[in-house]
């Protein structure tokens, strides 16, 4: 029992914890994407209703308002929350330094994933009928063109930290 406990706690802050990310927030960036589509399409239903009264109107577009600027910023939010948590889980982790050069080239196959990932909302984004959709969530959409680049500076950033404190220890 107490190795597998020991097993476990060697899997923090790993390029499987930025493999988690990529796809965490590649997921949530579609769903906020295919939501605001169907909220602000429900919304100009709503609106042509002349059976609805005013203030379910004004409350549906007020709503439909608020999404971009709530849900745009858990996005920042959300990935600003991962990275850090991935930080401090990278702290706590010994590696020898002699990894390093694996950890690199795993790094650069992270990064072209990360561009896959990035390539695919910004081909879904940018499709005729979600461009304007995908241009009023500005958080999301930035953070998920950059993603390769987010994901080569955080990545680097994570070796070093753990990396660092294997010399710290000696």
């Amino acid at each position: 029992m107490i190795k597998r406990k020991r097993k476990r706690l060697g899997k923090k802050g790993s390029l499987q914890d930025i493999m988690f990310i990529i796809g965490v927030l590649l997921f949530f960036g579609m769903i906020i994407l295919f939501g605001f589509r169907i909220s602000s399409a429900y919304d100009d239903q709503i609106q042509g209703m002349s059976e609805i009264p005013d203030n379910a109107k004004d409350a549906s577009s007020s709503l439909t308002g608020q999404y971009t600027g709530i849900l745009d910023n858990v996005f920042l939010l959300l990935t600003i929350g991962l990275a850090i948590v991935s930080l401090i889980l990278a702290g706590m982790v010994r590696v020898h330094p002699v990894f390093i050069p694996i950890f690199f080239i795993i790094l650069l196959i992270t990064v072209f994933v990360a561009g896959v990932a990035s390539n695919i909302f910004q081909s879904i984004a940018s499709n005729s009928n979600m461009v304007g959709y995908a241009s009023q969530l500005t958080f999301t959409s930035t953070v998920l063109e950059y993603l390769p680049l987010f994901i080569g500076v955080f990545g680097t950033l994570l070796m070093v930290v753990m990396y660092k404190l294997w010399s710290m220890d000696q």
